[in-house]
């Protein structure tokens, strides 16, 4: 459940379109930043990110990514609703900004006009999970198979045929290889084509860059799940 600051600001339709600042607009699973951002968010310097517009999450636990692959996994923690001239010096700290005026460059840098009466959503979140130090000890290096599939739809669609993504997106939804076999094809007996199918997308996530190690990763064949 996700805490909110203050109440969603009712914006009529016609100013939704004409209007950057009082859009609303709704965040699904992934969280898009800039890769200079990166650092900041793993050292624990940035604790959250504004946003133009009025931002309403559907997810409490999203994947962040920045500099074009993912970084890490947060937990949403709260969601406030501000308007511009209402930012203080405490919001840019936790956005990783050393003033307010440094965040309102950034924020004019990436929408270009910002006006004084526009929103900002502010969503502060916790990391709960860097996707640069996988342990390899374990079969899937601590990630959900929901989080494998999803990486892999999102960067490696084209490498699997209809059936992978098929289970790839089953996954997504149930987060369990026993309910993917027992939903596509009636037979627990087949959960080792659906662990087949999350193993190569994890080696495969890994060979090309999108996910790191702490040291070179060997995936046994013989990988267990459930």
């Amino acid at each position: 459940m996700l805490v909110v600051g203050v109440r969603v600001p009712r914006v009529k339709k016609r100013q939704r379109s004409e209007d950057e600042g009082k859009k609303v607009k709704f965040l699904g699973r992934h969280l898009m930043l800039k890769g200079e951002y990166v650092d900041d968010i793993l050292s624990g310097r940035k604790k959250a990110t504004i946003r133009l517009g009025i931002v309403k999450l559907k997810h409490s636990e999203l994947i962040v990514h920045g500099g074009g692959r993912p970084v890490a996994k947060i937990r949403v923690t709260n969601v406030r609703y501000k308007k511009v001239s209402e930012l203080t010096d405490e919001d840019a700290a936790i956005d990783g900004f050393s003033s307010r005026e440094e965040l309102l460059e950034a924020l004019r840098k990436a929408y270009g006009e910002v006006k004084p009466d526009d929103y900002v959503t502010i969503i502060e979140f916790e990391v709960i999970q860097r996707l640069d130090q996988l342990p390899v000890q374990d079969p899937y290096m601590g990630l959900e198979p929901a989080d494998i599939a999803r990486l892999a739809l999102r960067y490696l669609q084209e490498e699997f045929n209809e059936e992978d993504r098929r289970i790839l997106m089953e996954l997504t939804r149930t987060n369990s290889i026993r309910a993917v076999a027992y939903r596509l094809y009636k037979d627990l007996g087949k959960r080792w084509r659906v662990r087949r199918v999350l193993r190569r997308a994890l080696r495969l996530l890994v060979e090309r860059g999108y996910l790191r190690v702490k040291s070179a990763p060997t995936l046994g064949e013989n990988a267990g799940g459930e």
